[in-house]
């Protein structure tokens, strides 16, 4: 995210990055893929095919998680757990410098509460034997590239957190943020928490009218409340949701599985509520992710082609073309969809909830965590000729 970040902290960018591959290349059940997909994937993981893409397949090969040959690469079974706990041996065993641990305890320590920065810097001084204007320096860098958000401007009451920080005993936390609002400020958020509990999520513009802009977003900043981007042919919509709101079946942390299972379930509301039957509508959610979940696939219908490519991009699902432009799919990661099921069954995210989504198939789908990012920083976003270059390619086989 940040060009001089890398270079500070490369072995963190090393193993993010490798953990990013192999949790695109991976699926429920060992895969074989061909140079093109590869290519693909990487691509759709902003790695460079040329010089990035061969180093982290070399690493991912040497530590027997995937099999290259000179057209092909075989994933072995993957899932998310496995895919973190894989990250953490990569990071242990490359002897990541003082800063970079550093970096990660920092992270972990605010996710609990959020901390002063002179108590802050106190501790990464003593802990990691570093001079206190070098720990400054340190936790200046942290917030600036994204380690930790910080808030205040006076250096005696500056506070650093983490923007998971309200997906953990958020009802408490959020209580603690209620009383450092004025009376009128009170009053609104409550208002708003309580449409959000009974609606699941609504849309941006409808909570920004409520709460006023600059109150609005400071509660974004803060991780009070969550913006979920979904993008289509009509432009980007954004939905607001509590932090609690779709985190009941799932460890709060793990953001990337959350995120395509969100994801998954506004492609299958899109398909419940909005498509016409000529194209595919879906009739009963249980009866399709039961099929993709036991490893059957689904089809041949239109709205696949076009209601699934942010999941397909992702590898979540594969797609696989049948006639007069019509699509079959099978879910790769079962462990989505089982929590696509759930949350859809039992969660806040009903199709009643989200029944406001936009009248055209999702095509790129951003996250809460993203959303915060870009109060920071603006980021550029892939071509639409590269995104289709991109599923062209993954589209290319006939078999699964």
């Amino acid at each position: 995210m940040d060009v001089a970040a890398p270079a500070e902290y490369s072995i963190l960018d090393e193993t993010g990055k490798a953990a990013e591959l192999l949790m695109r290349l991976g699926a429920a059940d060992e895969d074989n893929l061909t140079k093109g997909e590869v290519e693909a994937i990487a691509k759709s993981a902003n790695l460079n095919v040329r010089t990035e893409l061969p180093h982290y397949l070399r690493l991912l090969q040497r530590r027997r998680l995937i099999d290259t040959s000179e057209n092909e690469v075989q994933v072995l079974g993957i899932n998310t757990r496995s895919v973190l706990g894989h990250a953490s041996d990569i990071f242990d065993d490359a002897s990541p410098t003082p800063k970079e641990v550093a970096a990660i305890e920092i992270g972990e320590l605010v996710s609990r509460s959020p901390v002063l920065l002179s108590e802050a810097r106190e501790y990464v001084s003593d802990t990691y034997k570093m001079a206190n204007a070098d720990a400054g320096d340190f936790l200046n860098r942290a917030s600036e590239i994204g380690f930790v958000d910080v808030e205040g401007d006076d250096p005696s009451n500056t506070l650093l957190f983490n923007g998971n920080l309200f997906k953990r005993d958020s009802v408490t936390k959020s209580a603690k943020v209620l009383g450092s609002l004025n009376s009128s400020e009170q009053i609104k958020l409550t208002e708003v928490t309580q449409m959000l509990s009974s609606s699941g999520c609504l849309h941006a513009t409808i909570i920004e009218k409520r709460l006023e802009t600059p109150l609005f977003e400071k509660l974004k900043a803060a991780g009070v409340l969550e913006v979920n981007t979904v993008s289509n042919e009509k432009g980007e919509h954004a939905f607001v949701t509590l932090p609690g709101a779709f985190h009941k079946f799932v460890n709060p942390l793990v953001d990337d599985s959350f995120d395509m299972a969100k994801a998954l379930v506004s492609a299958l509301a899109y398909g419940i509520n909005l498509r016409p039957s000529s194209q595919g509508r879906i009739v009963s959610v249980d009866k399709i992710l039961g099929a993709l979940i036991c490893g059957r696939t689904i089809g041949p219908a239109t709205s696949i082609g076009a209601d699934y490519r942010v999941l397909e991009q992702n590898r979540v699902v594969k797609l696989l073309p049948a006639r007069a432009g019509m699509y079959s799919m099978k879910l790769l990661k079962t462990e989505i969809g089982q929590l696509a099921l759930e949350v859809l069954k039992r969660g806040d995210a009903n199709a009643e909830s989200i029944n406001g989504l936009p009248s055209a198939p999702m095509s790129g789908y951003q996250s809460p965590e993203k959303a915060r990012e870009s109060l920071r920083k603006n980021q550029s976003k892939p071509s639409k000729r590269q995104t289709q270059d991109i599923l062209n390619a993954l589209r290319g086989r006939r078999g699964l």
